[in-house]
């Protein structure tokens, strides 16, 4: 579902990615995990064609994103760990905008819209404007926005920040049911509990390079993903 190859990029003369390759298959959960700064973000947003890179390459569902960006948008979803959503409009609007830009049918949409909105407890603020929102409120909007054209592939960047419980529960259901059926999930957290008990992968990257991939349960062994990600980190956690 997403295959990164060789991934480089700088900031000027500072290598923020270095020669990174992954491979992400649909039905995983797939954890990336780093200290601020490792790369996690670069790397989330050049696979969605938000960020060009210097070098390698990055294909969504065997589509490359450099040769074909607009046929890779039209399967994934991003959610940025800020959304920063049209605060003019109200939330129904901006998901029916979301909805036109990917041509999702209105009797689809509605019925979307209504469970997603349901399940996280929004549906009386959507005639309300995205300016008067919390944090947390603006965080669901932009997960239900991401779900709304069902994506192959959902990349997010911390996804849980400024989560009530009730809300991360049925997000994580949610990203064991998009897998169930067929996708896949990519997405970078500090939360290194919920990585572990959730991800069926883990990938830990430091100063621009992956250190270790693979199935969670052989990544940590016999310890916990904390040990094992601290002990990765060496002086520098």
């Amino acid at each position: 579902m997403l295959k990164i190859e060789h991934l480089t990029k700088k900031y000027g003369n500072k290598l923020a990615v270095d020669d990174l390759n992954l491979h992400i298959q649909g039905g995983e959960i797939y954890g990336f995990i780093g200290h601020n700064g490792a790369g996690k973000t670069t790397t989330l947003k050049a696979c969605c064609g938000i960020l060009q890179f210097d070098d390698g390459e990055i294909y969504i569902d065997g589509v490359s994103i450099k040769k074909d960006p607009i046929a890779c948008k039209s399967k994934i979803a991003y959610i940025p760990d800020n959304p920063d959503l049209y605060e003019f409009m109200t939330g129904i609007k901006y998901l029916n905008f979301v909805a036109d830009m990917f041509s999702v049918p209105k009797s689809e949409r509605n019925e979307r819209i209504k469970m997603y909105a349901d399940m996280f407890e929004l549906t009386d603020d959507l005639a309300q404007p995205i300016g008067s929102y919390s944090h947390g409120m603006r965080q669901k909007l932009a997960i239900i926005s991401a779900l709304i054209h069902t994506p192959k592939l959902v990349i997010m960047d911390e996804p849980f920040v400024g989560l009530d419980p009730k809300s991360s529960h049925q997000l994580k259901q949610l990203m064991r049911e998009i897998c169930n059926n067929g996708g896949a999930i990519f997405f970078s957290t500090h939360v290194l509990d919920v990585a572990e008990k959730l991800c069926d992968k883990i990938a830990i990257i430091k100063d621009g390079k992956l250190i270790k991939c693979g199935v969670t349960e052989e990544i940590k062994g016999d310890s916990s993903l904390e040990a094992v990600f601290l002990e990765l980190e060496g002086d520098d956690a």
